[in-house]
């Protein structure tokens, strides 16, 4: 769980202890509170110390956070902690700086889905926003890579709301290598983008299979009447980490491929990995070697292919020949 969301429970917490005329809440009651509140949330949670509980309360109290009016009141050799004005609640504060500034950063990335069809609202949103908490987002900070001429787009409203809130729908779609036009059932699970394309996952009715559709290949979408059938077998947070790209075949293991790699390529590779498992080996001589372990596709081998001369496939032999097979091809379109 996130820093800034255990903070949160930590302060609606304590909060609710301060404003509580009724009982007196020293700081081990405090501690226990706060780690009862974030193992509710999340049982692994490693809770809190009687620092954290110190720096909350400091917090809490500085103009930056709610200028809570806390007070500690000494009893014995002991002290509790309570509101002076009881009727405060950080809940009835305006926003903080803090609270203010990330509301801020989290408008300028709801801007990247400006001009995305069935996603208006979120522009009027913004602009709800930014009049009623005087937040003028800043242009022109952030780009996000986006192709706006990319067909498809029009459908990306409609398959979510049809994620969201689970129905079948009924794809008319034109493969690239296919002259006739399919129509299936498919159960949707999930959106993803990959070099500026976007790509549905879920599960096709006929075959009982999980399809991925590429949005820029759909003809027509309608809603189905048949009854959605959940995913339970699929986590799709880590259903793309042994590939690069979508293409993943379900019957293909993983396998340790070796590149040798141009010096000049290297510190780009190093600082921008190209996959979870890299692994870059400095060797005697001047080329160092990328060791990587995935599902070899055709994402890539087209990564491969757009370093040109600047890498080379050591292993295995079967993608090393599909490279050295690429290039014969091309080399005989130029000469």
């Amino acid at each position: 769980m996130a820093t800034n969301k255990n903070a949160t429970v930590r302060y609606v917490a304590l909060d609710q202890c301060f404003r509580n005329p009724g009982r007196k809440y020293f700081m081990e009651d405090l501690i226990a509170v706060c780690n009862n509140s974030l193992l509710d949330l999340d049982p692994e949670s490693s809770g809190v110390k009687r620092r954290q509980v110190f720096e909350d309360i400091k917090f809490m109290k500085d103009s930056r956070g709610f200028e809570a009016p806390i007070e500690s009141y000494k009893e014995g050799r002991k002290a509790y902690y309570r509101y002076s004005d009881i009727n405060f609640s950080i809940n009835s504060q305006p926003l903080n700086e803090q609270e203010a500034q990330q509301l801020k950063e989290s408008l300028l990335t709801l801007s990247r889905f400006k001009g995305l069809p069935q996603f208006d609202w979120v522009e009027e949103l913004k602009a709800r926003l930014e009049q009623t908490f005087k937040l003028g987002a800043e242009d022109n900070i952030i780009s996000f890579e986006e192709n706006p001429f990319l067909t498809g787009r029009e459908y990306i409203g409609e398959i979510y709301n049809a994620v969201v809130n689970k129905k079948v729908l009924i794809i008319s779609y034109k493969p690239y290598k296919n002259k006739q036009e399919l129509r299936f059932d498919l159960h949707p699970y999930h959106l993803k983008q990959y070099n500026n394309r976007w790509f549905l996952f879920g599960l096709n009715n006929e075959y009982n299979n999980l399809t991925t559709v590429a949005l820029d290949r759909i003809l027509e979408i309608q809603e189905s009447k048949l009854n959605y059938i959940q995913n339970t077998t699929i986590d799709f947070s880590e259903h793309f980490d042994d590939v690069i790209g979508v293409s993943i075949n379900p019957d293909q293991n993983t396998q340790k491929v070796l590149l040798k790699i141009h010096p000049e390529l290297a510190p780009y590779v190093s600082s921008k990995p190209i996959h979870g498992s890299q692994i870059i080996r400095m060797n005697d001589s001047q080329y160092p070697t990328m060791e990587l372990f995935l599902q070899i596709n055709y994402e890539f081998e087209s990564l491969i292919m757009s370093f040109g001369e600047k890498v080379e496939v050591l292993q295995p032999t079967v993608l090393r020949e599909k490279i050295i097979s690429r290039i014969t091809q091309m080399q005989e379109r130029y000469f």
